[in-house]
């Protein structure tokens, strides 16, 4: 079972979230982006099995020196003004964007990925990575105002949106039945790899 040191997350956590957010045509030529989503089967020395959301069982290669980083539990008051955070979003029958889910970055990743771009988690959602310009309480929801690039978009974000934050973590985490969040390369034999993992801890699952 491989560990990963704190010093060691940090680096590849400031690096695998971005590759996480980039658009597909802004990704290295390594292999056509993939995100993996699903509950962990085995992992058997660098070879994780993920059960995906369709009942497929998806076989990814970790890299040898792969980060795990947990997913914690986080509110909306936990988010304040200036903090970098990615959202998952839809827009609804009045306009405006609702947020799916809230995840917030760390200082040292501020800008990662920054942007708005097409998401996957369900149809016809968005991903924001930007900086809190302003939060509004309003009745049943909370307005957050983000930059980007010059750019700003109003986020509602009702009570019940999970909101979690990253630590660091290890391959204890990758047991059966654990969540997790890959983002992989496919490559053009068929075969995922990737340098991270997501992954659920302590009832914590990765919401992106």
């Amino acid at each position: 079972m491989r560990l990963v040191g704190p010093f060691a997350f940090l680096l590849l956590a400031a690096l695998a979230p971005a590759l996480v957010a980039l658009p597909a045509d802004a990704q290295a030529p390594q292999g056509t982006p993939t995100r993996v989503r699903g509950t962990v089967e085995t992992l058997e020395g660098q070879t994780l099995t993920v059960k995906s959301r369709d009942g497929t069982l998806v076989h990814v290669t970790l890299a040898p020196n792969y980060a795990v980083r947990a997913v914690v539990r986080k509110s909306l008051a936990d988010i304040k003004v200036d903090d970098y955070v990615a959202s998952t979003s839809v827009r609804g029958t009045d306009g405006r964007l609702h947020a799916v889910e809230v995840h917030i970055f760390p200082a040292a990743m501020r800008g990662t990925a920054e942007g708005q771009f097409p998401w996957d988690l369900v149809p016809d959602s968005l991903m924001t990575n930007a900086t809190v310009t302003g939060i509004v309480k309003q009745a049943g929801a909370t307005a957050l105002t983000v930059s980007y690039k010059g750019k700003s978009s109003v986020i509602m974000v009702g009570p019940d949106v999970p909101v979690v934050g990253y630590a660091p973590g290890d391959a204890s985490l990758l047991k059966p039945g654990a969540a997790v969040f890959v983002f992989a390369f496919k490559h053009p034999d068929g075969s995922l790899t990737s340098a991270s993992v997501t992954a659920e801890k302590d009832g914590v699952k990765p919401p992106m």
